[in-house]
């Protein structure tokens, strides 16, 4: 029986020559393509979410300077270069051809579900990665990865994400209820797909769970005012209910429904699990529930200290800058791995960078000097494990935390294990 030729084999063979070369092995290229990665970052700096998007640009810059003072992946600086989406799908769909055909990006470091979901075929088509820290959606939860088959990209889908999707939060949240004895719900939500994905999902898993939605109404977002909405609402009876629009709208939404004394335990959608939400609606949403990621993977206590350090006043740390440290890092390790900074050698080697056996690193600078003397990766994230399924997605566990006029306060959390169960497809 022929034995096969491992990596550390493959590096020994090659010795100081330089001769002998293996796909997957780091080494040159030759006919002298572009060995520099770039990572073409989305931005939702003029949209309802723009109070996330400092700490994200922060993160992403802390990380790409790491892996540079580490020697960059091929022995060279990573790049990155950002052009602003607005949330909108069409602009995003130009951003992505832009990167792709103006920057010669070698990865999209980023997009959010309201724009992955009607884009998908079209980035599916495109066959450059797109690996996002904020896709929530629950309509790619079996659209993307590479089906488990990394050196075959004929069946890949090119869509990854480092955030958990809301499968995984939503149906923590709805365990919650269940658990706490809510049998009726009612659902308010925003018509954009991040907040009906989470309403879907919510409603979904509830009703698994045996309890039953009894009213869910969808409003337009950037109204004035939303009493007619909770009037309607508050029509059925019921002992709690979710909300999902985006901050602006839930402020006015939570000082509406104080002023009218409704009542019922509200849960939030994870997106609003920011300080902002804190400074403008603490007291109105005060008792309120957020099911999110705990973003709090094994590499989180190291992260968390690089990150504060970084800058003197670092913008507020929340869970998508967190997801963002895992996807530089993946990417990095990925052309590491590949050799290369083409795109469809680097999707091909995400899925082994964290999936395979080998040396457990968390960081770019343990992870390149591991796969240059040899050996294989897998890398434990700062948000979860970060170990990609074949449809692209990660596993993490979900916090449930009450908010207070002042703070968010944890009040339990839910293993992923509990959760994966649920799950068919993932």
């Amino acid at each position: 029986m022929r034995t096969p030729i491992t990596r550390r084999d493959a590096m020994k063979a090659l010795g100081a020559s330089g001769t002998f070369a293996l796909a997957g092995c780091i080494g040159e290229t030759g006919g002298g393509e572009n060995q520099t990665v770039l990572l073409g970052q989305p931005t939702v700096s003029t949209s309802k979410w723009d109070f996330l998007q400092p700490a994200v640009t922060a993160a992403t810059e802390m990380t790409i300077q790491e892996v540079n003072d580490a020697g960059g992946p091929l022995g060279n600086d990573m790049e990155f270069k950002q052009r602003e989406t607005a949330l909108k799908p069409q602009q995003a769909r130009t951003v992505v051809q832009q990167f792709k055909n103006n920057d010669g990006a070698t990865v999209i470091g980023g997009l959010l579900s309201s724009e992955v979901t009607p884009l998908v075929d079209f980035l599916t088509s495109q066959e450059i990665p797109i690996v996002s820290n904020w896709l929530g959606t629950t309509a790619v939860d079996t659209r993307g990865g590479d089906h488990g088959t990394p050196d075959d990209v004929s069946d890949d889908e090119w869509v990854w994400r480092t955030q958990i999707s809301d499968s995984i939060h939503t149906a923590g949240a709805a365990q919650k209820m269940v658990s706490e004895g809510y049998e009726n719900v009612a659902i308010l939500n925003g018509t954009a797909q991040g907040e009906r994905s989470w309403a879907d999902a919510f409603e979904k898993w509830f009703t698994n769970g045996g309890g039953e939605v009894v009213n869910r109404i969808e409003v337009e977002e950037g109204k004035s005012t939303y009493k007619a909405e909770l009037d309607r609402l508050f029509e059925a009876d019921f002992d709690a209910w979710g909300l999902a629009t985006g901050l602006n709208d839930v402020v006015t939404i939570l000082r509406e429904w104080s002023n009218a004394g409704y009542g019922g335990q509200l849960i939030l959608e994870d997106a609003l699990r920011d300080e902002a939400l804190i400074e403008n609606a603490g007291e109105q949403a005060e008792g309120a529930w957020i099911a999110s990621p705990t973003g709090q993977g094994p590499a989180y206590d190291a992260f968390e200290e690089k990150y504060k350090s970084f800058k003197s006043d670092p913008p507020a740390l929340h869970a998508w800058a967190v997801t963002c440290y895992d996807m530089v890092n993946v990417v990095a390790l990925a052309a590491h791995r590949a050799g290369s900074a083409d795109p469809t050698e680097v999707e091909k080697n995400l899925g082994p960078v964290t999936r395979q056996g080998g040396t457990t690193v968390s960081n770019f600078a343990d992870g390149k000097e591991a796969l240059d003397n040899g050996d294989e990766v897998q890398y434990q994230g700062a948000a979860t494990p970060c170990t990609f399924t074949e449809y692209g997605n990660v596993l993490g566990n979900v916090a449930i935390e009450r908010v207070t006029p002042s703070a968010f306060e944890q009040v339990d959390v839910i293993p992923a294990s509990d959760l994966e169960n649920v799950l068919d497809e993932y």
